[in-house]
């Protein structure tokens, strides 16, 4: 088995968030004696990434995704636990460890605002101590793979939302890093900017062998990208698998869309009724009696099509989410 491109072994990381009651009596106070309560952000997990996996990492806002991978590129120093990337310690931000990864934020700037974006693919390439030969030819593959050839020769803050994403792409992988760290790429963009930037991460780690490590509210991209899925919340890994894995192993239902001579039949006997557009009706029905509903409704009713499905993966996350509440 092959040395794991990631590898984190009960990572935590605690803040010390300032606190204080509101008032000018309680702001003075303050300026004496700050009060701190500890919030834990990331709780002890523990997973491994093997080279040129593309693996999701689900979570709601808050559960601790970002403070994760702000923590695997060096951002921040963790509280307790182990993380290695490439054999390196991330907080150590050795020079080498730096030229083979790279961190996207979707709502974060790294080119500068004023000037093309190919002025500052020539700062990157300075700081990175890029080869020219080697450089023009990443840039120019990079262009081309994005399409981004007309948009950066404008200053960046003439680009839209989505053409200023792709450009800090393109930006991000000058130096050819091995592992992507990519934090909501496509939060804000359009359906086909997302479907171009989807694109874009599969065929660069089909090229380059890349791993990545994705955050995305997006489910396209999840299903899309990711074989493999770690769902996160209140800082605790709560699944990491197969994402076919995650509906099997926590959904308890299937959704059987039928289409009838006469949609407007009442069909509550069958299961819970979520959905009618024309003569399609989408009835949600525990997985166990799936195989007999279907019979019954092709024997009682006038049945035009009829197919089984999984629930959508955000249902199955909501899912993941409430049973950890309950527990």
């Amino acid at each position: 088995m092959s040395e794991a491109a990631v590898h984190v072994d009960e990572l935590r990381k605690v803040f010390d968030v300032p606190e204080r009651e509101g008032g000018l009596r309680a702001a003075a106070k303050g300026l004496v004696r700050r009060r701190m309560r500890k919030v834990e952000a990331v709780a002890g997990v523990s997973f491994d990434i093997e080279p040129g996996e593309i693996v999701g990492f689900l979570g709601p806002n808050g559960a601790g995704k970002t403070t994760t991978l702000k923590m695997l590129s060096g951002l921040l120093y963790p509280t307790d636990g182990e993380a290695l990337v490439l054999g390196h310690v991330p907080s150590k931000r050795e020079k080498d460890f730096l030229r083979r990864i790279t961190l996207v934020m979707g709502n974060r700037n790294q080119l500068q605002w004023d000037l093309p974006a190919l002025d500052s693919f020539e700062l990157n390439r300075a700081i990175y101590r890029i080869p020219r030969e080697d450089f023009v030819r990443t840039r120019d593959e990079l262009i081309e793979l994005l399409e981004v050839g007309d948009l950066v020769r404008k200053p960046v803050r003439q680009l839209s939302l989505g053409e200023r994403m792709k450009v800090e792409i393109v930006g991000s992988l000058l130096h050819q890093p091995g592992v992507l760290f990519l934090d909501e790429p496509t939060i804000g963009l359009d359906v086909t900017m997302q479907k171009r930037i989807r694109t874009f991460v599969a065929e660069y780690n089909r090229r380059h062998g890349a791993t990545v490590l994705l955050t995305s509210h997006y489910m396209a991209d999840v299903q899309a990208l990711c074989k493999r899925v770690i769902v996160i919340h209140h800082g605790n890994i709560l699944f990491d698998g197969p994402l076919a894995g995650l509906a099997d192993q926590f959904a308890a239902y299937k959704t059987i869309n039928v289409a009838l001579e006469n949609g407007h039949v009442d069909l509550d006997r069958y299961g819970e009724v979520v959905h009618r557009d024309g003569d399609w009706v989408a009835i949600r029905v525990p997985k166990v009696e799936t195989s007999r509903v279907a019979a019954q409704l092709l024997a009682d009713q006038s049945v035009l099509d009829l197919t089984i499905e999984d629930p959508p993966i955000e249902d199955v996350i909501e899912l993941v989410f409430a049973q950890e509440r309950a527990e």
